[in-house]
């Protein structure tokens, strides 16, 4: 949150946070069924 609330001023904080979050694996099957897997989990904890 803080990231956010600095990103008009210094931004590469928030650029920092999403690099580290992102990947590049966009073609990855694994990687697909990871996010697949991770979205029930989080529908499953509200």
């Amino acid at each position: 949150m803080n990231a956010m609330m600095l990103s008009p001023t210094k931004s590469k904080v928030l650029k920092s946070l999403l690099e580290n979050a992102l990947t590049t694996k966009i073609n990855d099957r694994e990687m697909f069924m990871k996010g697949i897997d991770y979205s029930y989990y989080y529908e499953e904890n509200n």
